[in-house]
């Protein structure tokens, strides 16, 4: 079984000071163990809802990601840790989307069929024979 991915001591203290303050209300969960669940899943793959207990209740993990994700959060986050650690976003940058499509999205076996358009049609065929 993977082991699960946790933030180091390190890794959390870069993080930190770019996180946004906590508004009043409800208490959040440990923003340590909602980052790292996002980072797990994220690098694995697996579904939010399949997210290991330990990161927190999987609806708190991805509502955390959805809202930092509209807020623009994660974007200056990577922002403000490229400058501080003298990187190009290029050389820091961990996307890699990928869709995963069925067997039959390539198209049908007798290859790309074309069909001409009503308008290529209606200047091949007279409307009237003389």
């Amino acid at each position: 079984m993977k082991r699960n991915f946790w933030l180091s001591d390190e890794q959390f203290s870069l993080i930190e000071p770019h996180l946004p303050y906590r508004a009043a209300g409800k208490r959040r969960k440990d923003d340590r163990r909602i980052i790292s669940g996002i980072i797990h899943v994220l690098q694995s793959g697996c579904r939010w809802q399949d997210c290991p207990p330990e990161y927190g209740p999987s609806t708190t993990v991805y509502n955390r990601y959805n809202r930092w994700s509209q807020k623009g959060i994660w974007q200056y986050m990577f922002a403000e840790l490229t400058a501080a650690l003298s990187g190009t976003p290029e050389q820091i940058s961990i996307d890699a989307s990928h869709v995963k499509a069925h067997r039959c999205a390539g198209g049908g076996k007798g290859g790309l069929l074309l069909r001409p358009s009503v308008a290529q049609k209606e200047v091949a065929t007279p409307r009237f024979m003389p």
